[in-house]
């Protein structure tokens, strides 16, 4: 049976299941192939050059996917990102693979975007995503690399409200060494603040994870291998287990799990993933 002109068009204006994704970069893309056939993919990035690209080659290959600029360190452009995909329908999926190198960005960058964005990000998506929905943050292997904090300070990067996090003792200057020990610490605070929102989302019945991948090819892992802790690189991969660095497909592997009915009694959890990096660092030859 034919259908007439006013069906059709009600049936392409229907709203459909909205993943958003945040950071245009490889991992991101990875899993948004993996998760978001069918649904109209949102991608936000502060290039929107990068945005474009990745959305150009995702509807290439028959995605719906919608570019846009988005500044993760700033809560005005988060929410404008947030309403931008309700428009589109229900946001039933967030993949937050947005984020700085700590061998390209300040200290203060680093904590903006990644600690205090994420943080952000995480509590705003948490305020909307559809019953049933399911999130990833992509963190790094670097939280884990971090002595332990105690409790006292897990408890304040897990819980202290977002616009009070960059006034937290320890993530003051006098307290950051370096670069790097800024990135390791927004990492840390990725992982718990994924646990405390975790529980957040659960009130919508909707599970939240994150994930810890090593050296994973990409852009600005390339980046990182010809910046200036290059030779530590060479050195973990010749030493880890797998010697080799990671792809982003097998970060989307674990992703796929997590946010999959497979991964229905899992939330509130972190995932490592680096070919045994974090493992040859504390109990095989010293990579310092």
């Amino acid at each position: 049976m034919r259908r007439n002109r006013m069906e059709i068009l009600k049936v392409c204006d229907m709203k459909k299941e909205v993943m958003l994704l945040t950071g245009a970069g490889q991992i991101g893309m990875a899993i948004a192939r993996r998760m978001g056939y069918g649904m109209k993919i949102v991608v936000g990035d502060k290039r929107m050059e990068n945005a474009q690209a990745v959305a150009d080659t995702m509807n290439r290959a028959g995605f719906d996917v919608l570019p846009v600029e988005m500044d993760l360190s700033s809560r005005v452009s988060i929410l404008g990102l947030i309403e931008t995909a309700q428009q589109y329908g229900e946001i039933a999926m967030l993949v937050n693979a947005a984020g700085v190198s700590p061998s390209q960005a300040s200290v203060e960058t680093i904590l903006k975007v990644d600690l205090y964005g994420t943080a952000v990000l995480l509590e705003e998506v948490g305020k909307v995503i559809r019953q049933g929905g399911t999130g990833v943050t992509i963190s790094s292997q670097s939280g884990h690399r971090l002595p332990a904090l105690g409790a006292e300070i897990d408890a304040q990067l897990a819980c202290t409200p977002t616009e009070e996090l960059l006034s937290l003792e320890v993530l003051q200057p006098s307290h950051i060494r370096d670069t790097l020990h800024a990135y390791q610490l927004a990492k840390r605070c990725n992982v718990k603040r994924v646990m405390s929102e975790a529980v957040r989302w659960g009130e919508r019945g909707a599970r939240l994870n994150s994930i810890s991948p090593g050296i994973i090819v990409t852009p600005l892992a390339l980046d990182e291998f010809n910046g200036v802790r290059g030779e530590f690189y060479k050195k973990m991969f010749a030493q880890c287990p797998v010697h080799r660095p990671g792809t982003a497909d097998e970060v989307a592997n674990v992703a796929e799990l997590l946010m999959s009915n497979r991964g229905a009694f899992i939330t509130g959890s972190d995932f490592l993933v680096d070919g045994g990096a974090t493992a040859a660092y504390f109990y095989g030859s010293n990579l310092e």
